[in-house]
């Protein structure tokens, strides 16, 4: 699970930028108990910092045309959530995106600097036949995956292929089921190796209570990256970061919407389940 000696990951950033209120009922895919309680989700980016070098972006959220369209609350602008983080978006040379979903993609134009890392599978399926299909094409936005196939012809897009080492301390690993291409992010911190899981689990009540959160295209697929995101986490959860909890933030040392989750958690997430 890594150690202090061999950290190259030196901090982890889990930056709150939207929010948007909703029950529990619409986060399963079956029916729950709790399901008239609030269980809101966030919407996050997150900042990988390395001794000396530019802090690596996973992923570019959304803007204020998307939230509208879409009932989001935007709490802080992501540009300014980048500064409040002590984030300089134009030093940026890599963002990783976990997968094109508007949440996810909808900001590539804050990294006029940048190199996009995306697997293979995710543009192949974001452009193919598939999103002919109204269902499966509403969680994208067409305009994000226009500017990456855009990036492509202007060399500012990196494929990866499966599981691959992005630098060191730093690895992505492909957890379709979600989306067709969806990666994770395995980082080597002082605690040990934390996993920035994205939609391979909305919130960590979709892994505890084995119920899909009602996005994916594939249930099985889905189900299987939940379980390598808890092999890659040394099955512990206070080492998975799920896309959209605000357990992050509850359980993280945190100031300002900005969780440290390289750090251990000050609650553990498992008893923060418990007190729901």
């Amino acid at each position: 699970m890594g150690s202090p000696e061999s950290a190259p990951v030196t901090m982890i950033q889990a930056i709150r930028y939207a929010r948007h209120e909703r029950t529990a009922a619409a986060n399963f895919t079956a029916p729950v108990d709790d399901h008239d309680l609030p269980m809101p989700l966030d919407y996050y980016v997150w900042a990988i910092h390395r001794e000396g070098l530019p802090p690596v972006v996973v992923d570019t959220g959304f803007g204020a045309a998307a939230a509208a369209a879409r009932g989001r609350e935007i709490t802080r602008p992501i540009r300014k959530s980048l500064r409040d983080a002590g984030v300089d978006r134009l030093g940026v040379t890599d963002v990783i995106l976990t997968h094109l979903h508007y949440d996810h993609a909808g900001g590539m134009e804050d990294f006029p600097n940048a190199r996009f890392h995306v697997q293979d599978a995710e543009l192949a399926f974001a452009t193919s036949r598939h999103v002919c299909d109204h269902g499966v094409r509403a969680p994208f936005d067409g305009e994000p995956v226009a500017q990456l196939v855009r990036k492509l012809y202007a060399d500012r897009v990196v494929f990866h292929e499966g599981d691959e080492e992005f630098a060191p301390g730093i690895r992505l690993h492909l957890a379709h089921g979600h989306t067709a291409g969806l990666q994770v992010v395995a980082c080597d911190t002082s605690r040990g190796t934390v996993i920035l899981a994205s939609d391979a689990a909305h919130l960590y009540a979709n892994i505890t209570r084995r119920l899909p959160f009602p996005i994916f295209i594939d249930e099985a697929d889905y189900g299987r990256a939940q379980q390598r995101v808890m092999e890659l986490a040394g099955g512990s959860l206070d080492h998975v970061i799920p896309g959209h909890d605000p357990l992050v933030l509850a359980c993280f040392p945190s100031h300002n919407d900005i969780a440290r989750v390289d750090l251990p958690p000050h609650r553990p997430v498992a008893a923060a389940l418990e007190a729901l």
